[in-house]
């Protein structure tokens, strides 16, 4: 073996990092501002002695304060927050791509770290879920990061535009097709299940057994994982994720002055089609609007209304977060320098962040712990979410200043580089 030969296998094999100096605000600003929206998304599976509505989620109990806490994240958060979780996700793994061949390292090399790092997303989702949270979300990403890395990772931007196009038209089937043929039956206020077992019981909170929960959540944690990311992929769930891939490869994020006319678009047409897409169900769940149960259920007309136009207010998000970063990075004094570094220093530990909030939350929270779900309503358990994710901005802004990674991405990084 040659010495030019085993010094690029060296370099194929090296972490390909970016220096602080070189990182653009917004993707990491992005993905701080999303741990808070998921951290809240997920207040309502703690409210385990609540009663939940025939969505099977929120709450429908509580006073005003409550109502309005429910109003929001319906119309906000529910089925918005993941879209955004996978657009994120997608361009955060092409900008390492980019890197790594940026670097050096060959293509087919760059995909095998990234095939790699999802195989052990995979391992840390299913292990979060049975320990602490059923409702990971990182298993599953990993799985659809393995899957569309192969598939698409290398492809040019011809295929991925088409294959974006497909996915546009299975997501708007998917939605339109049940409903449709519904409506021409004049069942449309039927669909869906009422009596169907609310989604918030595979969190299993109020079972004060923690074994008797880990197997729940175990449960539910390979159904998440092996079963619906797969089924996603035939829905057209892929979608986002490679609108992720294309804004990488273009560097929308980064140089959000080059797209300013796509991003106000995106934010203002994004963020309206999701908001008001989530309004029917949101004014039917305080009782402002009269519509059937079967409606309002997990598989009723409402929410697959909200589901699929939150794909719409997720990329809508990150557009309006670029946006800001783009006006905050260009004013002359930067007042609140200290809180948008912090959130952005959450951003660059995402994964630490996300579970540490299932470390303060599952043991204060569930049955098995000291049960204080049982004591919150959907207001509380805002503040309670908001304090968890400020807990996790302190950290995280702590390990910046002191030029330290988050340990989850540390330990991520040793493996995925074989580093010791």
């Amino acid at each position: 073996m040659t010495t030019e030969t085993t010094t690029q296998q060296a370099a194929a094999a090296r972490p390909a990092g970016m220096a602080a100096k070189e990182r653009a605000l917004a993707p990491d600003l992005a993905r701080g501002a999303m741990l808070l929206l998921i951290v809240l998304s997920n207040t309502a599976f703690h409210l385990w002695k609540a009663e939940h509505g025939p969505s099977g989620w929120q709450p429908v109990d509580g006073g005003v304060a409550d109502r309005v806490v429910q109003f929001a994240m319906i119309t906000g958060l529910d089925l918005r927050v993941y879209p955004l979780f996978a657009f994120l996700f997608g361009y955060g793994m092409t900008q390492l791509y980019l890197r790594q061949t940026a670097a050096g390292t060959s293509p087919r090399g760059a995909a095998r770290i990234l095939r790699r790092r999802s195989l052990l997303l995979i391992v840390i989702g299913i292990a979060h879920a049975t320990l602490l949270m059923a409702g990971d979300i990182v298993g599953y990403y990993g799985l659809l990061s393995l899957g569309l890395g192969l598939l698409f990772l290398r492809r040019g931007d011809r295929a991925l535009k088409w294959w974006i196009g497909i996915g546009a038209v299975l997501l708007l089937w998917g939605a339109a097709e049940p409903v449709v043929s519904a409506a021409l039956r004049g069942e449309l206020g039927s669909l869906g299940d009422a009596g169907a077992e609310p989604g918030a019981t595979g969190y299993a909170a109020g079972d004060p057994s923690w074994l008797d929960a880990a197997g729940t959540r175990l449960e539910s944690g390979f159904f998440v994982t092996f079963v619906a990311a797969p089924l996603s992929l035939v829905g057209g769930g892929f979608t986002v994720f490679l609108l992720g891939f294309w804004a990488a490869r273009r560097r929308i994020l980064e140089e959000p002055g080059r797209h300013l006319p796509l991003l106000r678009r995106t934010a203002v047409i994004g963020i309206a089609i999701g908001w008001l897409g989530a309004l029917p169900a949101a004014l039917a769940h305080i009782g402002a609007l009269a519509v059937p149960d079967d409606a309002q259920s997990e598989s009723g007309a409402l929410t697959i209304l909200r589901e699929t136009t939150g794909n719409a207010a997720g990329i809508g998000y990150v557009a309006a977060v670029t946006l800001f970063a783009h006006w905050w990075t260009r004013r002359p004094a930067r007042r609140g320098a200290r809180a948008v570094v912090a959130v952005s220093a959450v951003g660059k530990r995402s994964l630490s962040c996300y579970l540490t909030h299932s470390l303060l939350f599952a043991p204060l929270l569930a049955a098995w712990g000291l049960g204080l779900g049982a004591h919150l309503t959907s207001a509380t358990m805002a503040l309670f979410a908001v304090g968890v994710w400020l807990v996790t901005v302190v950290g995280a802004y702590a390990l910046e200043r002191a030029g330290r990674r988050g340990p989850v991405e540390a330990g991520l990084r040793r493996v995925m580089y074989h580093r010791r």
